[in-house]
């Protein structure tokens, strides 16, 4: 372990997004070297995102950087709307490869690509299988018609309609102590295949905007209901329509990507878009709109100037 610097670069990204101040937003921030995890877990409380990412380059084979995430409660097994944000952040910062490559401690290698203008990201299939109700179904403030689980953290609860599902008022203190717990609860959706919800308040997050890791679930669940391998989606909040597509046993889980008009040959998912002022990250949309390939980002600093510069950001 080391100890903290004075200043930590920290970008503030919006993933899934197709206008600023929409999608999922994560806060990334580059270290040397790893602290100790009581100082990441704090960085987290203190930002209040639904994750921070933190990201250390290293010299391997397998990867470039390894890759934690927080939420203000814990450390998570995976995120990918950060890990989008992270990718794009390590590209603008003058990344040369096509693909970059995050090492994890429980999700294994995953990788963020760019194509042109879009960025693809790749998490592994993590298929539920089918599960009696359990008696927490009734926590959700509606009941599902299935239940079906995967190694006991990703719940996937299916209901009649979307507006079954946007009607949903949980009981988020009594779903969060049943622990860190994903509940997935989706519908056939009315404008695309699929509309979800995902609650996580075991892990500090209510309701997430739009949750990458759950997709990896969600992914094989209608792809074996629909008998298609490319599921067009629509989180309920803050963001635009998703595609999900299995890719083939050994070439990587699901990548997600934005709907926008034909699915493209290659299934890719665009780059985050900006947020306006602030020192805030860019996330370009087309080559003429890219900023300078290193952004300055805002610098979070310890003890009082660390205070500082939160309350001047807007």
């Amino acid at each position: 372990m080391t100890d903290l610097p004075d200043t930590v670069p920290y970008c503030h990204i919006d993933a899934f997004a197709d206008r600023p101040f929409t999608g999922n937003q994560a806060a990334v921030m580059p270290l040397a070297a790893w602290p100790d995890d009581a100082v990441l877990q704090a960085i987290g409380e203190e930002n209040n995102f639904a994750e921070t990412a933190f990201i250390v380059p290293i010299d391997s084979d397998e990867a470039d950087y390894e890759l934690r995430w927080f939420t203000p409660a814990v450390e998570v097994a995976m995120c990918g709307h950060a890990t989008l944000a992270s990718g794009h952040y390590v590209f603008e910062q003058g990344f040369a490869g096509d693909t970059a490559r995050f090492l994890t401690r429980k999700a294994g290698v995953l990788s963020v690509s760019r194509q042109g203008d879009m960025l693809s990201l790749s998490l592994p299939a993590l298929p539920p299988e089918s599960a009696a109700l359990p008696d927490w179904t009734s926590l959700l403030g509606g009941l599902p018609n299935e239940c079906h689980i995967h190694q006991g953290r990703y719940n996937v609860l299916l209901f009649d309609s979307p507006d079954d599902v946007l009607a949903l008022q949980p009981d988020f203190k009594a779903l969060g102590e049943i622990g860190n717990h994903q509940f997935i609860c989706t519908a056939p959706g009315k404008d695309t295949d699929v509309l979800s919800r995902v609650f996580v308040p075991g892990a500090g997050i209510d309701e997430d905007s739009v949750t990458g890791s759950a997709h990896a679930v969600l992914t094989p669940f209608w792809a074996a209901r629909l008998g298609r391998s490319s599921i067009p989606g629509e989180p309920a909040r803050r963001t635009a329509p998703l595609h999900a597509r299995e890719r083939p046993r050994g070439a990587g889980g699901p990548v997600l990507h934005r709907r926008d008009g034909d699915l493209p040959a290659a299934v890719t998912f665009p780059s985050p878009l900006p947020l306006a002022g602030g020192g805030k990250t860019a996330i370009p949309l087309s080559p003429r709109s890219r900023p300078p390939a290193r952004p300055s980002c805002p610098s979070r600093s310890r003890g009082r100037d660390r205070r500082r510069c939160a309350a001047a950001s807007p």
